[in-house]
């Protein structure tokens, strides 16, 4: 017996029984991720212990000389993957990374140019629901739905020319295009903005080197989570160029922020050093290809896609237009076949965040579990046929041990058979 199934029997049920919902069943959830099995021991080390405020070098406990060695092979094989002068990896997670980043550079009532949340930005790129949303003035801008859900940089240009924004943010949470850069430094430059990039669901793709890398493009700061794409456990980074180093570092700490959690920044440094490998790039390059692949089965089979297909490891479909059904029944349907995905609004939706029109689906998770194209093929006619059939239970029924049977080819890692 397990020293948590003695002393907690009911968590360690839970955990157990989440086992099993994973490997019999595929996260297709963006931003999800199956981690391996050294990411999992080092996250659940006994590194937990410890108290590290500060950075390496410059603590305020004693102690810290294993901890000193663990973030500084975090920071350096994070500058090594993105290329970059300086890397904070204390970040708790995704949200606080980027309050880090708005605290060190504004003061209250500031302008920020971001992207709207049902275009694909995020809830701290200015939601107004979003605390940030209310210390700061976001101007947020759109896409073009009716052009592929492209983005007119002359209108974006026209924007930041009237509302002078301090930073100029690109990034997103539901946006399955890639972003140009260089068209959102000219306008930064055109207006002396900050240039900053919220790669959080790209990150793994960017290390991989199979999307592009804002430093490449001048970029000053960009953020990123270390989880998705990257692989890691849940927690964020903030890199960018060495004269914002300290500023960044101070904003983290003891801005924002005390202590890290040392255990979650050694499981970073791991993945982090998985993501230097070989392997790692062809897993990033199967991503995509995935991605497209599934896009165009489920484009086949009759869904609509918000953008007509993706760039990325991400598709939005509108599942109101496609089934006359709504993504949180969407959702729902979708779990009753053992196929994971998110209910996710679409532009200018008309519907209420909890009742959105639309679902996001994406390939990472499965990508690490083996699958291809061809696997790829399966998931998408099962998700249309789920939900074409969604009020038919016998049928759903048929369609999760399909799915079950399916999965067990391919073994969740860090989960023993």
């Amino acid at each position: 017996m397990s020293a948590l199934q003695e002393t907690d029997p009911k968590v360690f049920q839970a955990i157990e029984n989440e086992k099993i919902r994973q490997s019999e069943g595929i996260e297709l959830i963006p931003s999800e991720n199956y981690v391996s099995a050294a990411v999992l021991e080092a996250n659940g080390s006994i590194l937990t212990n410890k108290y590290a405020e500060g950075y390496p070098g410059k603590r305020y406990y004693g102690g810290q000389e294993n901890t000193d060695i663990v973030e500084n092979l975090a920071r350096d094989r994070a500058k090594k993957l993105f290329k970059c002068d300086h890397a904070n990896v204390q970040p708790l997670s995704g949200s606080p990374m980027n309050q880090a980043v708005y605290m060190a550079f504004l003061k209250p009532g500031d302008t920020i140019l971001g992207m709207d949340l049902s275009h694909g930005g995020h809830l701290t790129h200015g939601h107004p629901v979003s605390h940030m949303g209310k210390i700061f003035n976001f101007v947020r801008y759109k896409t073009h739905p009716e052009n592929k859900g492209k983005i007119d940089f002359d209108e974006l240009m026209k924007v930041a020319k009237e509302t002078q924004p301090k930073i100029v943010l690109c990034g997103y949470t539901s946006y399955p295009r890639d972003y140009d850069y260089s068209d959102f430094k000219k306008i930064a430059d055109e207006v002396g903005a900050i240039t900053m990039a919220d790669v959080a669901h790209i990150g793994g793709l960017i290390a991989g080197g199979v999307m592009r890398n804002p430093f490449d493009y001048g970029f000053d700061i960009v953020t990123t989570t270390t989880h998705k794409t990257l692989r890691g456990p849940r927690g964020g980074m903030i890199l960018c160029k060495e004269k914002f180093a300290q500023i960044i570092d101070k904003s983290v700490f003891p801005g924002l922020q005390g202590g890290p959690h040392m255990n979650t920044i050694s499981a970073i440094a791991v993945a982090l050093e998985e993501a230097l490998q070989p392997e790692f790039k062809e897993y990033a390059a199967q991503v995509l290809k995935n991605a497209k692949a599934l896009a165009q089965t489920l484009m086949d089979n009759g869904v609509e896609l918000i953008t007509g297909g993706t760039d990325n490891h991400m598709m939005v479909a509108n599942t109101v237009s496609s089934f006359d059904l709504d993504g949180t029944d969407a959702e729902k349907t979708l779990d009753k076949v053992a196929i994971t995905v998110n209910k996710q609004v679409i532009p200018d939706d008309p519907k209420p965040p909890l009742r959105p029109s639309g679902i996001r689906i994406g390939t990472p998770a499965a990508t690490t579990r083996g699958m291809k194209e061809e696997e790829m093929k399966k998931l998408g006619k099962w998700i249309a046929e789920a939900l074409k059939n969604h009020d038919n239970e016998e049928k759903l029924a048929e369609i999760k041990e399909q799915v079950k049977t399916f999965c067990k080819k391919y073994p969740v890692p860090g989960i023993k058979a």
